[in-house]
């Protein structure tokens, strides 16, 4: 009971409230009124629409998180990042072209990386931006694809870094063209594709899109129990 009883203050976008010590920042702000329409998606740290910068009263430190998954600590200064503009430019990856010449064409600021870790210090999910920019720079593509696989694309890296890096764009490029130029075939992903452009799953996408909401909850269910099932018997 205690623990539930127990407050801490924190500043919300410059305004000071007294919220519970067991919630999260995105419940915190809407415990105290903030209505989230934008930097509210997932909740679960997953879409990085939440991203959010911090700082702790009387400590050293700009940190970044999500708000769905950071909880609330005394003395802590937040402000929400809904959207920062990353830099996004278009490519067709089937064209011509080494990787290398690919990326110093849409990205040539990140060769201009001064690696001073202010994106790695910011990473909301605890990445290692910087060095995964001197895996590009290193022609290490399938290494820095497997790095940056958890990147939830927030935006909170790019908005430190002095180069202007839009780095969760250059690691997207960078899976895309390791994944069409680096991994070999995969010949059930092959056979899949084959499978829906001949029409094999038509009626049973048919069947669910005819469905009601309440019968496709019930049949979400039906198959997170099936799951646990057999895990249990594995």
């Amino acid at each position: 009971m205690e623990e539930v009883n127990k407050t801490v203050w924190v500043h919300f976008f410059g305004k000071k409230y007294q919220v519970p010590a067991n919630f999260t920042i995105m419940g915190a702000m809407e415990w105290v009124g903030y209505q989230l329409r934008h930097g509210c998606g997932c909740r679960g740290g997953k879409c990085g629409a939440c991203a959010c910068l911090y700082r702790i009263d009387g400590k050293k430190g700009l940190h970044g998180c999500l708000a769905c998954q950071t909880m609330v600590q005394e003395g802590m200064f937040v402000v929400m990042l809904p959207f920062f503009p990353l830099s996004s430019r278009s490519v067709d990856i089937r064209r011509g072209g080494s990787i290398q010449e690919i990326i110093s064409q849409l990205y040539p600021e990140v060769y201009h990386c001064v690696g001073c870790n202010a994106c790695s210090r910011a990473c909301t999910q605890e990445l290692n931006p910087m060095h995964m920019v001197a895996m590009v720079k290193q022609g290490r593509y399938l290494k820095c694809a497997e790095e940056s696989l958890e990147c939830v694309m927030c935006g909170v890296c790019a908005s430190r870094c002095p180069a202007e890096i839009s780095h969760p764009q250059v690691f997207q490029l960078v899976k895309r063209l390791a994944a069409m130029r680096l991994v070999p075939p995969s010949d059930h992903l092959e056979q899949a594709r084959r499978d829906v452009e001949s029409g094999k799953w038509n009626e049973a996408m048919d069947e669910i899109m005819a469905k009601s909401t309440e019968e496709l909850k019930e049949l979400y269910c039906q198959r997170n129990m099936a799951r646990r099932t057999s895990e249990r018997l594995r």
